[in-house]
């Protein structure tokens, strides 16, 4: 189903909140909290944020790639492997955060620029399948709120006493 005009001004507006989101989620967690895994094989907070950084510059070359590529293919990946390849736990958080808000910035720049018919272009995903600039919006509009929210669970959990999986 095609977006209103309305909707999408929206979602773009949702769009370009995310880094503020993140952080200000991410600055409610203690430091001693940061690191903390709420279970095995569940992320802690600062690999939230290292996931967002990836995920972030994957999607910001997604949507370029389904605007300006003829038959454009868009590549799936396993986020579980790259925080494993990518020792999520050691990177630095900082440039990650530095990362998701210049990306965002950049792009919602280039989505206020899009002419009416740019929001009809599509490609596909090696995973989903078809994949518009439409679904791209609305999965990325969606994506760092939904990581805010899933540190705020790790917080939670963290402070109701579930500290059964520290980090390494």
């Amino acid at each position: 189903m095609s977006m209103t005009s309305t909707e999408r001004e929206q979602r773009i507006h949702q769009y370009e909140r995310g880094p503020l989101r993140l952080h200000d989620a991410l600055h409610l967690v203690p430091d001693e909290a940061v690191k903390w895994r709420p279970a095995p094989g569940k992320w802690s907070a600062h690999e939230v944020v290292c996931h967002c950084a990836d995920s972030e510059m994957n999607g910001a070359m997604r949507l370029r790639y389904v605007l300006a590529e003829k038959d454009p293919v868009v590549m799936g990946y396993d986020q579980d492997a790259w925080a494993r390849t990518f020792d999520y736990q050691s990177r630095p958080l900082e440039p990650a955060l530095s990362v998701v808000e210049a990306v965002r910035a950049h792009t919602t720049g280039l989505l206020r620029a899009l002419p009416d018919e740019a929001w009809s272009r599509a490609g596909r995903h090696t995973e989903s399948g078809p994949y518009s600039v439409e679904t791209w919006l609305r999965i990325y509009s969606d994506h760092l709120e939904g990581h805010a929210r899933q540190i705020e669970r790790n917080l939670d959990a963290w402070r109701s006493g579930a500290r059964t999986a520290p980090a390494p």
